[in-house]
């Protein structure tokens, strides 16, 4: 026998060695989650609670009953009181005509089994198709913010911006990390900045990239950053405020709870970003992402040297007004109250200006922005598919249906015991219910009351809520994470290795502070 013959079993047993298990692609697990939802709409009963919820043009509150039928009240807290439905929810009918709640809330005590509206193997496709028009606005936002990006890429202001970056941050590479995730646990307790954050990628990837930096550290700063913040919102009104008012309290109950979690978790976030940074600093191969370290810089056109770092006033004019795009944004976001058709306008008008400014023709600049508008499509595409999970759970009217088993399950139990469960329900419920705002509304008159039975105060119940439900999206396929990975072209294994410890830790900490509330 040959040398290489002999040598060639080991060859092969090493290559045998060395597969390993890969989760699949975001797309792929959200085409069987969606499968899977699917055939939950024929195994879990439907059911629905009756619904209340404010017509603005009439003046009137509207209950509409599980059957579809509708009974209409004035607006009054009298009037919502007399009525036997309503009578024991403590919500303030004020809160409706300012706007403060916004959508449906069940009526506790009105869950009604109903037939089966269970759905066929058409709409596996359909629904996918559904969720990408109902997210068409943030789609929309995502497509201009990377035409946006193709344009200043065209111009040659990143390469520029970043050779001049990294030699002014030589040995202070970790102030930016603790810089963004401050602003990130800022914008997530304050105003819920977590979908909008999809527009820091792009400004800030690069930048952490030419600091030595991996994927995971940008999605940590960024995402788990932010992440952690509206876990622990203070005034955050799509979370912390809304299931409050919900709930039939105001929101400055139990803030302090809320404000020194904030501290310990955004404690915690920083701690664990620092380690890892150092951890990759000592040795790159430690890095969870390593295996995919030259893809990912090539995805994002990194270069630490080479020619056209030229930073003439071109360059300069065109990354003031990038970054000002976002400073826009958020100022936009937190003040005039924006979404993303807004948003979406706002960074047009300045990728327009930035094509004006960057000395190239008409033809070069329309095809940079198609480019950067073309790399973000598997993002958008990705959003619509978990939309379109929800819509068969909400369609198949089952998402009520658990909801009301989860609250039976944990009702009666002792106060310390029930809170630690409420949490632990409302962590499985982020997975059905992804959207903080409307978790709250469907599930808090429900669990708020259960408190009263067992001498808890309801603002412990918010925080069960806020806790449970993030604690979830912090790795739920059926949130924004996927968003967030398919925009890095990050593997979902990687991420999971990185942030189950955070969950871990809001897990064990936040059963600690609810059980601590219960006790004095």
């Amino acid at each position: 026998m040959s040398e290489a013959a002999a040598a060639a079993p080991t060859a092969s047993a090493t290559q045998k060695k060395k597969k390993k298990f890969n989760v699949p692609t975001a797309f792929t697990i959200l085409f069987i989650i969606t499968i899977l939802a699917v055939i939950a709409t024929w195994c879990i009963p439907a059911g629905k609670y009756a619904k209340l919820s404010y017509v603005p043009d009439s003046g009137q509150l509207m209950i509409t009953q599980p059957d579809g039928s509708t009974e209409m009240l004035e607006a009054t807290q009298e009037a919502l009181e007399a009525n036997p439905e309503t009578a024991g929810m403590a919500v303030q009918v004020s809160k409706f005509v300012d706007g403060s709640i916004t959508k449906p809330i069940s009526i506790p005590g009105t869950y009604t089994e109903l037939p089966s509206k269970s759905k066929g193997l058409d709409e596996i496709t359909l629904s996918m198709v559904r969720g990408t028009i109902d997210g068409v606005d943030i789609m929309v936002f995502i497509f201009v913010l990377g035409g946006l990006i193709g344009v200043v890429n065209l111009s040659g202001a990143f390469e520029a911006g970043l050779h001049a970056l990294t030699k002014k941050t030589k040995g202070r590479e970790f102030l930016l990390v603790f810089l963004v995730s401050v602003f990130m646990l800022v914008g997530g307790t304050t105003c819920g900045l977590e979908e909008e954050a999809v527009a820091f990628y792009p400004i800030l990837v690069p930048i952490f990239l030419a600091l030595g930096y991996d994927s995971i550290i940008c999605v940590g700063a960024i995402f788990l950053a932010g992440s952690m913040g509206t876990t622990f919102s203070t005034i955050n009104p799509f979370a912390a405020v809304i299931a409050s008012n919900a709930a039939g309290i105001n929101f400055l109950e139990g803030i302090g709870w809320r404000t020194a979690g904030l501290i310990v978790g955004g404690i915690a976030v920083i701690a664990y970003l620092y380690w890892y940074s150092k951890k990759i600093k000592a040795d790159p191969t430690f890095s969870y992402t390593y295996e995919d370290r030259e893809h990912f810089a090539e995805l994002y056109a990194v270069r630490a040297s080479g020619t056209g770092h030229d930073f003439n006033w071109r360059k300069k004019a065109i990354l003031i007004l990038f970054v000002a795009a976002f400073v826009i944004m958020v100022y936009g976001v937190m003040a005039l109250h924006w979404w993303f058709p807004q948003m979406a306008g706002s960074f047009l008008l300045i990728a327009i200006i930035c094509m004006i400014i960057s000395g190239k023709n008409e033809k070069e600049c329309t095809e940079a922005f198609t480019a950067g508008s073309a790399s973000l499509v598997g993002v958008s595409l990705i959003i619509g598919l978990a939309r379109g999970i929800n819509l068969i759970l909400d369609e198949g009217l089952i998402s009520d249906t658990i909801l009301y088993w989860a609250s039976n399950a944990v009702a009666g139990m002792p106060g310390p015991i029930f809170v630690v469960m409420v949490m632990l329900v409302f962590f499985l419920l982020g997975f059905i219910v992804p959207s903080s705002s409307g978790l709250a509304v469907l599930a808090m008159p429900i669990f708020a009351p259960l408190a009263d039975a067992v001498g808890i105060d309801r603002y412990t119940i918010v925080c069960a809520y806020n806790w449970g439900q993030y604690a979830m999206l912090y790795l739920a396929p059926t949130g924004l994470v996927m968003a967030t990975l398919q925009m890095l072209d990050m593997k979902y294994q990687h991420w999971l290795k990185f942030v189950t410890p955070m969950v871990i830790f809001l897990l064990v900490f936040g059963s600690g502070m609810l059980i601590a509330q219960t006790l004095v």
